[in-house]
Order: structure tokens, then C-alpha cells, then sequence
């Protein structure tokens, strides 16, 4: 098998893997509350959404392969809100009024929220809150993901988003999913950052040109 072969599997597995994982987690909250209607019907919503998402990554494993609708980035980051925190995470959404409808792929950034939240809710621990924003800036949307975790160095700012590295093997993760968010985001037109300083979080933005 060749490095790239290797890439995608290890790409295709980490992506499956966190749609399963949401799967799992609305299983088990499903039974508390399918005799209420209003209750269940996000639940199924969520459910049929990760189910789409692993259709998309098991038949084009290739992330900057893009299919642009007209999205609502507003409801996109309320969806990967109510994910994360059926998963168990402190997670919350700040979404400004007003935001245009953007040409993008769904379900390509459903995975990059997903992962950046992932990443976030790793390292602020169970107790700190992540926020997930969503704004207009000029001509562009940005879709900021806001942690308290232990921040990280300018040094080692780019490094993260290389396959591969983690800079604490300590806690849970493939060093997977920072790259394929930034991928997914540049296959987009637009670009994944960070800032951030060691022992003061970090917050990361996807920047996404509006024309």
C-alpha cells in the first residue's frame, strides 16, 4: 500500500468513526424520549445527517471534492452544536442574525465542524465550554470554533494542521482531523486558522468568501 493509500484509509476511518460515534449517542438517548414527539424528531433529523455523512465519506473519500449547494450556516452550526452535546459535550452556539445563504458542501462542512469541535471539547476538558460562532466579516463568513484548553505556541501553529501530529499523545485522537478540516475549507475557497497562546485557548476560524 502506498503513503497516499495509507493517507486515505487512515482519513476514511477517522471520519466514519466520528459519524458512528454520533450515531451511537443518539441510540442511546432515543429510548428517553420517543414518546415525545417534538423531542425526537432532532434526534432522527441528527441521525439521518451522520447517516449521509458516512455515505459521502465511504463513496469519495477525497476531501477537497466538494458538491456546493445553498447552505445555512446557521443551522449547520446548530446541528453540530446538538451533536456534540448529545456526545456529552459543553458546547454552545453564538450565531449572528442576518447571515446570507453561502454555495457550499453540507455535508464536507458538517465534517469540519465536527472535527474542529471534537478537538476542542479534547482539550478543554468536561467541565470547561467550547462556543462555536458563526458571522458575517466583509465578505466572508466565519465559523469560529472557541476553546479554554492549554492553548497552543506560535512554533507549533502550523504544525497542527500536518496528517499525523498531536501534541499531546496523552489524550484521545489520530492526528487526523485538523488536517482534513483545513482541506475541506481550502477546497472551498477559504482558509482554516488558529490563534491562540499557551494557557489561553485557542480559537479556530474558517473563513469562507461569501461571492
Amino acid at each position: 500500500m502506498s503513503g497516499l493509500d495509507r493517507d486515505r484509509l487512515a482519513i476514511l476511518v477517522h471520519e466514519v468513526r466520528s459519524s458512528v460515534a454520533a450515531l451511537a449517542a443518539i441510540a442511546e438517548t432515543y429510548p428517553q424520549v420517543r414518546d415525545d414527539v417534538a423531542a425526537s424528531r432532532p434526534l432522527v433529523e441528527l441521525a439521518l445527517a451522520a447517516s449521509r455523512g458516512i455515505e459521502r465519506v465511504v463513496t469519495d473519500a477525497a476531501v477537497t471534492s466538494v458538491r456546493p449547494e445553498q447552505v445555512d450556516t446557521g443551522r449547520l452550526v446548530q446541528e453540530t452544536v446538538a451533536a456534540a452535546v448529545l456526545g456529552g459535550g459543553n458546547v454552545r452556539a453564538e450565531i449572528a442574525t442576518g447571515l446570507p445563504l453561502l454555495e457550499a458542501d453540507p455535508l464536507r462542512l458538517r465534517q469540519a465542524l465536527d472535527n474542529l469541535v471534537s478537538n476542542a471539547v479534547v482539550h478543554s476538558g468536561s467541565t470547561d465550554e467550547v462556543v462555536v460562532r458563526a458571522r458575517r466579516a466583509d465578505r466572508s463568513i466565519l465559523l469560529s470554533v472557541v476553546d479554554t484548553g492549554a492553548g497552543v505556541s506560535l512554533v507549533e501553529q502550523e504544525r497542527i494542521f500536518e496528517t499525523g501530529v498531536r501534541l499531546d499523545r496523552g489524550r484521545p485522537g489520530w492526528g487526523i482531523g485538523l488536517a482534513v478540516a483545513r482541506a475541506i475549507a481550502e477546497a472551498h475557497g477559504g482558509t482554516l486558522t488558529v490563534e491562540s497562546a499557551p494557557g489561553e485557548g485557542a480559537t479556530f476560524t474558517i473563513a469562507l468568501p461569501v461571492d
